[in-house]
């Protein structure tokens, strides 16, 4: 299984990252291979100018295309998610979600931020046809703690639990997840099946 993992923030210390690394840590640690980026590490110029043919993007494109699954974690600001997360999922293509499964994750500064997910996030993951949005986690940033130094960051119990079991229902759903059949396999399906009749 392929995950890839989007982290909204534009900031190098953020809070959705630390649930997105607890997240890459939880699915590796059940043989899950996961790939993150991060919209920081994209060139400014390729996400406001939509370049679809820079080398960063199209080999995201090529990740995105390839996964079972998404795990998309952002801030909220001002009551929607991270407008630098849009503009990546921007230069998704139109049905880049399709046959794939989404856990999105937000952190807010109070739990009035929590709708955002519903209103603001998954509309556009349904928009890009994601064939399952989970229910998604939110967390208002007194929930999480930075780590310092050698010491990891530290979640509330509550969250890690909610957590934990968001992880395992996005577990359980990549598994069952349909396999797409490709166009040429199903091609000669269709025609042995026509014959066989």
């Amino acid at each position: 299984m392929l995950v890839v993992s989007i982290g909204g923030s534009p900031s190098t210390r953020s809070r959705s990252g630390v649930l997105l690394e607890r997240s890459r840590q939880w699915l590796q640690d059940r043989g899950v291979e996961v790939v993150s980026f991060q919209v920081r590490d994209f060139p400014a110029e390729d996400l406001l100018h939509a370049r679809f043919d820079s080398p960063q993007v199209q080999h995201f494109q090529q990740l995105v295309a390839q996964a079972d699954g998404l795990v998309v974690a952002t801030p909220v600001y001002k009551a929607s998610f991270a407008g630098a997360l849009k503009t990546l999922l921007d230069l998704l293509p139109e049905r880049a979600l399709e046959h794939k499964i989404v856990l999105p994750i937000a952190t807010g500064g109070s739990i009035a931020h929590m709708l955002a997910v519903d209103y603001a996030l998954k509309p556009v993951l349904s928009a890009l046809k994601a064939q399952e949005t989970l229910q998604g986690i939110f967390a208002d940033d007194s929930q999480i703690a930075y780590g310092e130094g050698a010491k990891p960051a530290q979640l509330a119990p509550a969250l890690e639990e909610r957590l934990h079991d968001s992880l395992e229902t996005f577990h359980v759903a990549l598994a069952r997840r349909p396999r797409p059949v490709a166009p040429g396999v199903l091609n000669e399906r269709l025609i042995s099946a026509r014959w066989s009749i």
